[in-house]
């Protein structure tokens, strides 16, 4: 089971209170930003490309707590830039499972086992891994050498130190459907991660890299090959069943944007945590006074029409996944098998 059954029972509870109060639109994770600095920068990255001032700048611990709190999230992503970056970093994840939340911290690894000590295991948190392929190809995509080995030792590190781990991997045009199988089996049944998670690419304007990027026709076709053994039902992959659907071309979704917003040293962005066209001071100006018919394929922005990452339509999915009895229990079937 990829998604831990305490997690399941909260999310799940949360969605019932949220329909019952009357909620149409409400956020299932927050993408909390406290840093945009890295120690990396990845050509396929948009978020570190920005002014100087504002890579200096961090969130305080309570000006981060207090944002998760203000929006009510289940689950945090400590994103970035680089999180363990942040002074203050453990005391940001341990005020957010103190909170209640279940909490991923994203990393590329490189401080990760130095930093380890700050940590403590726990069922509500998670380190999530960035690995984009396995070797010189995930070396290539981050732009420097010797990365992978040491988000690998880190990983082997925090599962002996008795800490979950899960992955995140961001999958470009240019690769292979092979490589992609060959990284998942490796982190299924080599590293035996708890949970892995797959990113199309979305194609930050400011990136330095343009060309890898994946149109809606490419990032269906790469899936539909990825997954044509059948080794997606025995990948402990951290998605519900309809949105790899969804990437494979078998279903459709609309895009949810308001269901993981993102807050970070700039406020809340809007219109989605992938991008800033504005901020918003506090999370109600975000969710009552966006429009959001505006955003999404087909809609007039051509920045929305091949977005399939999981911030705008994994949300869908679970709603559409919990919106009638049937549905439900393929899900169940999805995270039981």
């Amino acid at each position: 089971m990829a998604i831990p059954l305490r997690q399941q029972l909260r999310v799940g509870g949360y969605l019932v209170t949220e329909r019952l109060r009357g909620h149409t639109r409400f956020p299932l994770v927050l993408e909390l930003e406290p840093l945009f600095g890295c120690n990396l920068a990845c050509p396929g990255c948009g978020k570190v490309r920005v002014a100087p001032d504002i890579l200096r700048r961090r969130l305080s611990v309570g000006a981060a707590l207090a944002a998760a709190d203000e929006c009510g999230a289940p689950v945090v992503s400590l994103a970035g830039g680089e999180p363990l970056l942040h002074p203050g970093i453990d005391r940001i994840a341990a005020g957010l499972v103190a909170q209640g939340r279940f909490v991923y911290l994203c990393t590329n690894g490189l401080l990760m086992a130095r930093l380890l000590g700050r940590f403590r295991p726990s069922p509500r948190f998670a380190w999530a891994v960035h690995l984009d392929g396995l070797g010189d190809e995930h070396d290539a995509s981050v732009a420097r050498s010797g990365v992978f080995d040491t988000a690998v030792a880190a990983i082997r590190r925090a599962r002996a130190a008795g800490f979950r781990v899960t992955t995140n991997s961001t999958i470009f045009s240019d690769q292979a459907p092979e490589n992609v199988r060959r990284l998942l089996d490796y982190l299924n049944d080599e590293l035996r991660v708890d949970a892995m998670m797959l990113a199309p690419a979305y194609a930050y304007e400011a990136a330095a890299d343009q060309g890898r990027f994946l149109a809606r026709a490419q990032t269906r076709a790469l899936f539909r090959s990825v997954f044509a053994d059948g080794r997606r039902r025995r990948w402990r992959l951290n998605h519900s069943p309809l949105y790899l659907d969804f990437l494979e071309g078998r279903a459709e979704l609309d895009c949810s944007p308001w269901g993981v917003p993102g807050y970070s040293v700039l406020g809340w962005q809007r219109p989605c945590y992938l991008r800033a066209d504005e901020h918003c001071r506090t999370w109600r100006q975000l969710s009552e006074e966006t429009d959001w018919r505006r955003y999404g394929p087909g809609r007039g922005d051509a920045r929305c029409d091949d977005c399939m990452a999981h911030a705008g339509y994994e949300p869908s999915a679970v709603l559409a996944t919990t919106s009638s009895a049937r549905a439900s229990l393929r899900a169940l079937r999805g995270v039981l098998t």
